[in-house]
């Protein structure tokens, strides 16, 4: 039988850290929202201990004998923080304005379905704690996710796809096989910046004290582009301080451990194009990106991407993670995909229906 401990401070995220990351690092497609190194910078940054809402930290290890099989990272939402009629919500780190792209419980795909039996076991013992739980981050191809669909309201039934490349051993295999509209638009991309005398550059920025400018320039691309009109909408999810401190703080730590590489494209010494990339083993998360609106006439940003690609081929990458959301700039590339699902499972309680309802009213206020 498995058996879950509960983790309520930095310490002991700490202690289970070196576990957490040899059970990450076994997952296939990798993300780095999954990581301890993630999930210890978020919550540094964004655990809130106002009056209008608390967390308090309840990480959940699921253990089989002494190894450990599952790590679900949530904390316990009070709102407000004191008081009779507040509500409880038990969630997943990551709670943020997508900068966190993917949530949920850390595990090997075959023992999710055991994973999820142990924690919803746990929590409803434990039930008097919480008015409702939201869950995330189960495959949907797997039972953990079919118990998911069957257990939770199917209004708020809620679906997230990752979309991801194994690559081939060559980048002229890799273009081969891509279908006749993407690589026609490679070779528009490429021929219209040589047609009017521009050369690029590519390069990735992965020293140390390299990677603290190249964020900044992230950041200043990454606004421009959310503040283009007349085009698809891109929001700036990192328009507030705290998530800019976040990522430097977060990309400092990478850069450190060697696993960043902000990639930019350079034409006339000047970037006009970058995107992150996260190295997670032998595969690669391409993490959000950005472009000067003035060079968006030649789809600079589709060229940063090929080359990245390109880049992590010709390093011995085995996959490539395009990042969860569907939309052309994804599915141009002939993706694989991985759907996750989850909802949230209320207490059976009064008070904990009286709260859902009320909080589901004001998300319809606020969506209408």
């Amino acid at each position: 039988m498995y058996v879950v401990e509960t983790i309520t401070d930095a310490a002991g995220l700490a202690q289970i850290a070196p576990e957490w990351a040899a059970l990450d690092a076994g997952l296939s497609p990798r993300t780095p929202f999954s990581s301890p190194l993630w999930c210890a910078t978020w919550w540094r940054h964004f655990a809130r201990s106002g009056l209008g809402a608390r967390d308090r930290m309840r990480v959940l290890a699921v253990r089989d004998g002494d190894r450990l099989v599952a790590v679900a990272p949530m904390m316990l939402t009070s709102r407000p923080s004191v008081g009779p009629i507040r509500a409880r919500e038990l969630q997943f780190f990551g709670a943020d304005a997508y900068m966190t792209e993917l949530r949920g419980p850390v595990c090997r795909p075959e023992d999710a379905e055991a994973v999820v039996a142990a924690l919803d076991a746990h929590l409803k013992a434990c039930a008097s704690e919480w008015d409702w739980v939201q869950w995330r981050g189960l495959r949907k191809a797997e039972p953990a996710a079919e118990w998911a669909h069957a257990a939770l309201p199917l209004d708020r039934y809620a679906e997230l796809t990752d979309h991801y490349l194994p690559l081939p051993p060559t980048w002229d295999a890799f273009r081969a096989a891509l279908p006749r509209n993407i690589k026609e638009s490679l070779r528009k991309c490429y021929n219209s910046l040589a047609r009017d005398g521009h050369a690029f550059e590519f390069r990735a920025v992965a020293a140390p004290e390299d990677v603290e400018a190249a964020l900044r320039r992230f950041l200043e691309l990454h606004r421009g582009r959310a503040q283009v009109t007349g085009t698809v909408d891109h929001l700036d999810v990192f328009a507030k301080p705290e998530t800019r401190r976040f990522l430097l703080d977060y990309g400092r730590a990478l850069a450190q451990a060697g696993d960043l590489r902000v990639f930019q494209l350079t034409i006339g010494g000047a970037v006009v194009a970058t995107r992150i990339g996260i190295v997670l083993g032998q595969e690669l998360y391409l993490y959000y990106s950005g472009y000067d609106p003035d060079w968006s006439r030649y789809s600079v940003m589709t060229t940063a991407v090929a080359e990245s690609i390109r880049w992590a081929i010709e390093h011995g990458f085995t996959v490539v993670n395009l990042s969860t959301g569907t939309d052309v700039s994804k599915m141009r590339w002939r993706p694989q995909q991985v759907v996750f699902a989850g909802g949230y499972q209320v207490s059976p309680t009064m008070r904990a229906r009286l709260a859902f309802a009320s909080l589901e009213a004001v998300r319809r206020r606020r969506r209408a």
